[in-house]
């Protein structure tokens, strides 16, 4: 059948459909999951939750031991009980629990907090590692003294560089920041390495018959090449800066999704938990999709035949958006500028990065419509 033939193809139509079955079958199986651990609880009236503490010398235990009994006969009295999700709640009490996260916990404000403080550790990250590894790629004398060390960093516990961050960049943001961006650039900087070697020889051998010097070698080979590459490659590993947002977040709980997932957590509320978890799931998907489609229109070689009308147009605006957003996110670093500043910038960059996108877009299905 095609639905199992190796590496088969699928029709869009098809695509969406498999998508929405499986959909599907994961809450299917998650709502199946949530009953089999739920939990009757009885009802007991006047339930002493909090015990004496057992800790200490001065501890009553008769009074402790009063209190269990009690509560022991209260419970096996019991004649109503309810249903408690205490390890897995279901996905409608997840979906109820938005309004609350939305009004209470200023979920979105947190989330574009979060948001900000990833978009500043990619920009630094990509900023460091690509310079850095075209040095160690290209000429020996970086490869032989940095290409060992900078495998070898990969095998750092991030997690227990927290302190020497606190100690280099304070407890406030630049802090998370940096933590992200190194998390990136551990994994990114051999990956830029790599994808220099890969570069093949007939590309390296034909401008070399053409007479070009080494500096029209990089910008007319190995650039474009890596780039094209390498953007791939940016994409997956920037969504491991959402792996420690929490652990960033988590040193001086000033706000963001981390710290509200942790604590949700601690205060014991897991269907808002399951709720900022499958936010961050929503968050990454839509910055994953905005990676291809950036993708596509920077290296359209690699999704078309030939040049199309539009693409020039688009991108220029998406050089608007990428230039725009490296000023913000250096001023904010070099000059420390205000929320609302970074805000204005931000907007603005993004009107007009989108009014160039638009317009380039809007030329490229007019051209596929005629020819199709």
């Amino acid at each position: 059948m095609w639905m199992f033939k190796l590496r088969g193809n699928l029709t869009r139509q098809q695509e969406w459909l498999l998508s929405f079955a499986g959909f599907v079958v994961i809450l299917l199986v998650w709502w199946i999951l949530a009953e089999v651990f739920a939990q009757r609880v009885p009802i007991v009236e006047g339930y002493n939750q909090t015990l004496p503490s057992s800790i200490g010398e001065d501890v009553d235990m008769a009074k402790l031991d009063s209190i269990a009994r009690a509560d022991s006969i209260a419970f096996a009295n019991a004649t109503e009980f309810e249903k408690v999700y205490k390890l897995l709640p279901t996905p409608l009490s997840v979906v109820k629990s938005y309004p609350s996260l939305i009004s209470g916990d200023q979920l979105v404000s947190n989330s574009l907090q979060s948001i900000w403080i990833n978009l500043q550790g990619y920009v630094w990250a990509i900023l460091l590692s690509i310079p850095i590894g075209f040095l160690i790629g290209l000429f020996p004398v970086f490869r032989g003294m940095f290409s060992k060390p900078v495998d070898a960093l990969r095998f750092l516990p991030l997690t227990a560089l927290t302190g020497l961050f606190i100690l280099w960049f304070g407890i406030d943001q630049p802090m998370k920041v940096a933590f992200l961006a190194f998390g990136i650039i551990v994994y990114l900087l051999p990956v830029v390495v790599q994808r220099i070697w890969e570069v093949q020889d007939v590309y390296l051998k034909t401008v070399y018959t053409l007479g070009a010097n080494s500096w029209h070698t990089i910008k007319t080979v190995y650039i474009p090449a890596v780039m094209s590459v390498l953007f791939d490659d940016i994409r997956v590993l920037t969504a491991i800066s959402w792996t420690y947002i929490i652990i960033a977040e988590l040193l001086n709980r000033a706000g963001g999704i981390g710290s509200l997932i942790y604590i949700k957590s601690r205060q014991g509320q897991i269907e808002k938990v399951f709720a900022i978890l499958i936010m961050i799931i929503f968050i990454g998907f839509v910055q994953d999709r905005i990676f291809v489609f950036i993708g596509k229109r920077l290296f359209p070689h690699k999704n078309f035949k030939s040049m199309l009308p539009g693409i020039k147009e688009a991108r220029y605006g998406i050089y608007a958006l990428l230039i725009g957003l490296l000023v913000a996110v250096v001023l904010t670093g070099v000059a420390d500028l205000s929320i609302s500043t970074v805000v204005m910038i931000l907007i603005i960059v993004v009107l007009s990065s989108a009014l160039f996108t638009g317009y380039g877009e809007f030329i490229i299905r007019k051209s596929q419509n005629t020819n199709g």
